[in-house]
């Protein structure tokens, strides 16, 4: 009977280590950053049509603020001009995939190729290498990170979820940023373009988060470049 209980414990002790080792192995991206600041980062996920694209670039202008848009390869090739007046106005431009796959379902050299292939049409387009990644419906594996980090790009997740794809209405979506329990210091903050009620929300957005006493950055001007690691909530510190 003692030797059937030692076995056993033996193999819980063993589940729990390997348990624990998964665990420990799984890399994360970047939800938020560690800042002193009072700074947080507005980011819009572009993949789908572009009629309210000018009217949140002129909110953006009003506001003076500069954001990050994460626009997927396909988006280039249909509205260059758009891309070229994010440049020109000084937003981040950066990397949402090629074709909006599901890369959790793709091997890591599919996702490097969908990367690299969107990275190439800007490259093309504005002589711009980006560095800022977002994978395609935020889905991430180990994969997925380590191919990004691989082709020179930091992978961005973010900590405040508008959830404005669902298009509950626009103050719903104000509160839903402005109250949000993860609000913090370093926040970044997901929006997307060709909603129904994020270009009405965003001025009140943006006034909302400076009443609050926060700058609006950039995730380029946000992020640690170097000697850095994310906890278990994907907060990145400097070392």
């Amino acid at each position: 009977m003692q030797t059937l209980i030692r076995f056993f414990s033996a193999l819980i002790a063993t589940i729990l280590s390997i348990t624990s080792l998964a665990a420990a192995e799984k890399i994360l991206p970047i939800y938020s950053v560690d800042t002193d600041l009072p700074q947080v980062s507005l980011t819009f996920d572009v993949a789908w049509g572009a009629d309210d694209f000018d009217q949140i670039l002129a909110i953006l202008d009003d506001n003076n603020v500069k954001a990050t848009f994460f626009i997927v390869g396909d988006w280039v090739e249909k509205f260059p001009d758009q891309v070229k007046s994010l440049h020109q106005k000084g937003h981040d431009i950066a990397n949402h995939s090629d074709a909006h796959p599901h890369v959790t379902k793709m091997t890591k050299s599919a996702i490097t190729s969908d990367i690299l292939a969107a990275h190439k049409k800007v490259k093309d387009l504005l002589c711009v290498d980006m560095d800022l990644y977002r994978a395609p419906y935020g889905e991430y594996n180990n994969d997925v990170i380590m191919a990004a980090t691989e082709a020179g790009y930091y992978t961005i997740q973010w900590d405040v979820d508008s959830l404005d794809w669902k298009n509950y209405g626009e103050n719903q979506l104000i509160d839903k940023v402005l109250q949000h329990p993860n609000l913090q210091n370093g926040s970044i903050i997901l929006l997307h373009t060709g909603t129904e009620y994020t270009k009405d929300a965003l001025d009140a957005i943006i006034k909302g988060l400076v009443q609050l006493n926060y700058e609006l950055v950039p995730v380029s001007k946000l992020l640690i470049r170097d000697a850095y690691y994310c906890d278990h909530t994907g907060r990145q510190h400097a070392k």
